[in-house]
């Protein structure tokens, strides 16, 4: 993080209240106990940060740096705790720590903003009952109420969002590419509604965001167009993350403007907000805020690296909502890559497989990360 959130006094930011202004959320899209127990992250909320989002690279990085961890992964190791088991404890308690600085934000937004996210076994994203359950086990340890339970949205997963829903766990759905499975992850998030106002649960207390990635779409877009190779491919490039991501916006407000929901807003529960996710501009030719300032709406998440909090606090241009009224050029951007040969359906699917790929190998090097960790300290310990 830049010098930007290092004084000990720290004032709001002006980009960060006019996103808010907006209807935008910004979120941190990292977690660490040096963030937590440093203080970093309390200057991060005063300075307008309102939630955090974690993963499991974000962990791993976490456990490599500094020595905040020492003391826990000593307990771990003289009690004997296996990989798996420190795996678990390490995190859950990260996400506690978390939780609890962001708790005066939980109270001051009605439970809208102040949460932390906490995502399953991405091993289990393939098994909708190993999902459920890994989603009841991590809530329960957490113990916060302000925590998001992320469950990817795989085919499989969709029963596991809408069955934490019915328990009353609140969800961070993840890893949507695809307008058809975002359609179907709100869908999956209004019935786990209504089966949890059958179970007798304040709908009131039950939040939802769905994560739509929007960064990865340009990554495999732009080297499918440059195979391409036309000007026309060319000009092009860059431009599908957005329209993707806004005609997913467009979905949002079809969905959260039936009868069906009516129901259940009068009901006591508030719609599943759009998160946009993989904000990180990856081509350094772009603006590195272009998918910030350019999905401004209302009742949104933008959850960001600390390289793009860092932009949009320093040099952001917020000059209003550039969702709505965007749709029909959107979709033209989509229709002219179907034209040119790219096909969205293979582009989507790709990027789900990939990012399980890339999320389970992720989790590997957290494994491997702890395996490590107990080993150094334990080797340690015997040298004493």
């Amino acid at each position: 993080m830049s010098d930007t959130t290092s004084n000990s006094q720290v004032s709001p930011s002006s980009n960060l209240s006019a996103l808010r202004e907006h209807g935008v959320s910004v979120w941190l899209d990292d977690l660490s106990r040096e963030l937590t127990d440093g203080g970093e992250l309390q200057r991060l909320v005063d300075l307008g940060v309102l939630g955090v989002t974690s993963n499991p690279t974000i962990f791993a990085t976490a456990l490599s740096k500094g020595d905040r961890y020492t003391e826990q992964v000593s307990q771990l190791v003289a009690a004997g705790a296996d990989t798996e088991k420190a795996v678990f404890e390490i995190t859950t308690e990260d996400v506690r720590r978390a939780c609890d600085v962001l708790k005066p934000v939980f109270d001051r937004t009605d439970g809208l903003d102040g949460r932390v996210s906490l995502e399953v076994d991405p091993r289990q994203a393939r098994d909708t009952a190993a999902t459920e359950e890994s989603a009841r086990t991590l809530w329960k340890a957490v113990g916060r109420e302000n925590l998001y339970i992320k469950i990817p949205a795989t085919v499989e997963g969709l029963g596991a969002i809408t069955t934490a829903l019915s328990e009353g766990i609140s969800v961070n759905v993840t890893l949507i590419f695809s307008l058809d499975r975002y359609r179907a992850v709100m869908q999956a998030f209004l019935t786990g509604l209504e089966q949890a106002k059958v179970n007798g649960h304040d709908l009131s207390t039950i939040e939802s965001v769905a994560s739509f990635f929007v960064s990865r779409v340009d990554t495999e877009i732009d080297k499918r167009l440059e195979e391409v190779g036309t000007d026309e491919a060319k000009a092009l490039r860059s431009k599908a993350g957005l329209a993707n991501a806004r005609l997913a916006y467009q979905a949002y407000e079809e969905v959260f403007s039936t009868p069906r929901w009516q129901v259940l807003k009068e009901a006591g529960a508030r719609p599943q907000r759009p998160l946009w996710a993989s904000t990180g501009v990856k081509n350094p030719d772009l603006s590195d805020t272009l998918y910030v300032t350019g999905l401004v709406a209302p009742n949104t998440v933008n959850t960001m690296p600390g390289k793009t909090l860092d932009a949009t606090v320093d040099h952001a241009e917020v000059t209003g909502d550039t969702v709505r009224g965007s749709y029909g050029e959107s979709q033209q951007v989509l229709d002219d890559l179907e034209r040119l040969g790219v096909s969205y359906t293979d582009v989507v699917e790709f990027l789900e497989t990939d990012g399980l790929d890339k999320f389970e190998k992720s989790w590997a090097e957290l494994l491997q990360t702890v395996t490590d960790e107990l080993e150094r300290v334990k080797t340690q310990a015997d040298a004493r």
